[in-house]
């Protein structure tokens, strides 16, 4: 057993490695494609047996039925999000068993590269550093270095991009980074240090169905309530330790860790989702900026409170910024959680 857990480990280890040297490849056999690929097959094959999903041609419904086209939805968007977990988890746990049975450094080769497909530390800076080059690329000041921001932001974000000033670029952008830090890098890197490749995956398959069906409109209101509840309980921890790393790491990247830490502790809970703030909130207060704030999203306006104290206009510097507080975090994250396994597995071997 004891093996088995060091290989793992080792294993984590070489997929960071390999996502910093190679970035998150662009590629259909992608796990997190072929797993996005399942829930749009298996809602397209689940969400009929729910019936009814919208009632046409009345005005008013029975209570009644309203109830039972909802619960219907509802029980079908929690078997959708059982049958993706198993089915996700139980193909690599199978062939996981297999290479390690038979050929161990085989398993440690698979197990490394599943890991390398669910960090993404190099992807998420290229692609926001992009957005940075996007709006630096006219001097003279004119709208075409904003409308190529805009393109380049709305690869990373899910609010409309269309109408953001330079401002709102520059912000998305900043809150993407530190957002995903906790569900791209740490939490990922929790999962997979406690439980390897495998429990990894399994919270990847989560974050995914909650990024495709976890909405808060008339489709998923209530087809994709289990997913996005679920995405909220896997996070809650991820997401505060990640926090804390951000907090910690700021001194390392040149930025403000006490304002991180107060900023952090007085705004955590400034956005509808229990998690999302948490990150946002301690790299707002480690740049000495202002983030968040109402936002379109599907062509509808969402009213949002502010996180971090306007102290300085942000700038197109800030994207570079986070970014060296990000791979900061995951560098010294990944230090201390390689550090505890290793002091765990020394003492399951010494007994």
């Amino acid at each position: 057993m004891y093996r088995y857990l060091a290989g793992s480990l080792l294993a984590v280890l070489v997929g960071f490695v390999l996502d910093l040297i190679f970035g998150d490849p662009s590629t259909p056999l992608h796990p997190i494609c072929l797993i996005g690929s399942l829930i749009a097959k298996l809602e397209k094959g689940i969400r009929p047996l729910t019936a009814n999903n919208k009632l046409k041609d009345q005005d008013v419904h029975p209570l009644g039925e309203e109830q039972t086209r909802h619960g219907a939805e509802l029980a079908g968007g929690a078997l959708m999000a059982i049958l993706v977990i198993l089915i996700s988890t139980g193909i690599p746990l199978i062939l996981l068993c297999v290479c390690y049975r038979f050929v161990f450094w085989l398993g440690v080769a698979l197990e490394a590269v599943l890991c390398f497909f669910l960090f993404a530390v190099r992807s998420l800076k290229k692609e926001s550093m992009n957005v940075k080059r996007a709006l630096e690329s006219d001097t003279e000041g004119n709208e075409k270095a904003l409308v190529a921001g805009r393109k380049a932001v709305s690869r990373i974000v899910g609010r409309d991009t269309q109408a953001l000033s330079k401002e709102g670029v520059i912000k998305a952008a900043v809150e993407t980074v530190a957002e995903n830090f906790s569900d791209g890098v740490f939490a990922p890197m929790l999962y997979m240090i406690l439980g390897g490749g495998v429990l990894g995956i399994a919270y990847k398959s989560i974050n995914t169905m909650d990024s495709m069906v976890g909405y808060k409109n008339d489709r998923y209101l209530y087809f994709g309530r289990f997913a996005a509840k679920l995405d909220d309980v896997v996070n809650y921890i991820p997401s505060r330790l990640a926090a804390l790393f951000l907090i910690l790491a700021a001194p390392i990247a040149g930025l403000d860790g006490r304002n991180a830490l107060k900023i952090w502790r007085r705004d955590h809970r400034n956005h509808a989702s229990p998690n999302s703030a948490q990150t946002e909130s301690a790299a707002a207060g480690a740049l000495h900026v202002q983030l968040a704030g109402d936002a379109y999203y599907f062509g509808k306006l969402y009213k949002k409170p502010f996180i971090g104290d306007d102290d300085r206009p942000i700038e197109t510097k800030d994207i570079a910024r986070v970014n060296s507080l990000m791979v900061a975090a995951s560098v010294l994250s990944l230090i201390v959680m390689t550090v505890i396994k290793a002091i765990f597995l020394w003492i399951f071997a010494a007994l």
